[in-house]
């Protein structure tokens, strides 16, 4: 096997992070992790609670409020308009009950889109699921399928900013645009995007979601949830609280005694992406995921899915046969977390599932040639 040229490490990037050293974490999109300063960050946070709870939880509205006004710094947006949220399937929630469908109305998805929100569109109207072929060449072409599958039915398009199993944009600025056109109400799951893109606010979706602790850094659990100000006075929290009169974002934000301390380490995140420099982070990072993709692809019967550029994934089908249901892509993604110690993602697909490589400063090239150099023994047994 010839090996591609490897990029160099990230100055300082494997110390900022507590990782077990043993282990090759090549899957930072599932999860992500959090570097140590977050890390203290958060902690001196949960001890500021327990050392006094009444001061910190009454105060704790007007902190929240502090710390998204950090956020949409970063996210070059206006401290209104977003609100902090879990996940991307409470963002999903919240925006679809804001809608006024009526009977007869259907939503659009794509059979790319993450479980969770594809069931939160499916409990509030018919879905039309637009296939997206894994192979297609551009942004252009994903644009067209998605175009060509509207109907005179079709009031709402739920769309991934970033495809998870096939890590390419699939939500762009000229597709939203044309879904604006056609009086389609955009609701963007961008879970990859604040972090690993410059400005993930920048298609001016309807409604979009995106989750933090991925590429933001933050602790687990931390999101935002940004909405157009037309939509604004119609977002409800899923569960009532004491900060409802206020409206959104403060109503969604709130939700009595719970551990507000991840979002307000939140910032800490995107303040240390900004320390280190986040164009040379994104760089790097996708300069190393392609690296990855450059050496699994020189392995019989994988081939690479056409990606964007400066994304910190990359995706590649597996041979026929291999990984075509979740269970065979759970049973192989564990057996080679156990046997290898490297942790992927495979995703089932019919005809052949996929594994997706990330790229972040904690990784070294090394882990990249470890994971190609045993991974055909894997799929003649898998």
């Amino acid at each position: 096997m010839t090996e591609p040229k490897a990029p160099a490490e990230f100055p300082g990037g494997r110390a900022l992070f507590r990782l077990d050293p043993d282990v090759a974490h090549l899957n930072h999109g599932s999860f992500g992790a959090v570097p140590v300063p977050v890390q203290q960050a958060h902690a001196a946070l949960q001890t500021e609670v327990h050392h006094d709870p009444d001061v910190f939880f009454i105060g704790v509205p007007e902190r929240i409020a502090a710390a998204r006004a950090r956020v949409a710094t970063h996210l070059a947006t206006e401290t209104e308009g977003i609100g902090f949220i879990a996940n991307a399937t409470e963002g999903a929630n919240l925006a679809l009950d804001a809608l006024a469908l009526a009977d007869g109305d259907e939503i659009l998805v794509t059979d790319h889109g993450y479980g969770t929100v594809v069931a939160a569109a499916a409990r509030r109207a018919p879905l039309t699921t637009v296939a997206l072929d894994p192979y297609l060449p551009d942004e252009d072409a994903v644009r067209e399928t998605v175009l060509a599958a509207l109907t005179p039915r079709t009031k709402v398009a739920v769309l991934d900013h970033i495809s998870s199993p096939t890590a390419r944009l699939i939500a762009g600025p000229a597709l939203l645009a044309d879904l604006a056109a056609r009086g389609v109400t955009t609701i963007v799951d961008g879970a990859h995007a604040p972090g690993m893109l410059a400005d993930p606010l920048a298609g001016g979706a309807d409604f979009w979601f995106g989750n933090l602790h991925k590429w933001g850094y933050a602790p687990s659990g931390s999101a935002v949830f940004a909405v157009a100000e037309r939509h604004r006075s119609r977002i409800r929290a899923l569960v009532p609280s004491w900060e409802d009169q206020h409206g959104f974002p403060r109503s969604v934000e709130n939700r009595a005694t719970a551990d507000y301390t991840g979002w307000l380490a939140a910032p800490e995140g995107l303040d240390l992406l900004d320390r280190l420099d986040a164009a040379a982070v994104r760089s790097h990072n996708a300069a190393l995921a392609a690296h990855g993709a450059d050496l699994l692809a020189e392995i019989p019967g994988l081939t690479p899915l056409p990606h964007t550029e400066g994304l910190a994934m990359r995706a590649l089908r597996l041979p026929p046969g291999i990984a075509e249901t979740q269970d065979s892509a759970r049973a192989l993604r564990e057996r080679i977390a156990a046997e290898l110690r490297v942790r992927v993602l495979i995703w089932p697909w019919p005809g052949g599932g996929g594994i997706r490589v990330c790229g972040q400063i904690y990784n070294r090239p090394e882990e990249y040639e470890r994971l190609a150099a045993a991974l055909p023994d894997y799929l003649k047994g898998a």
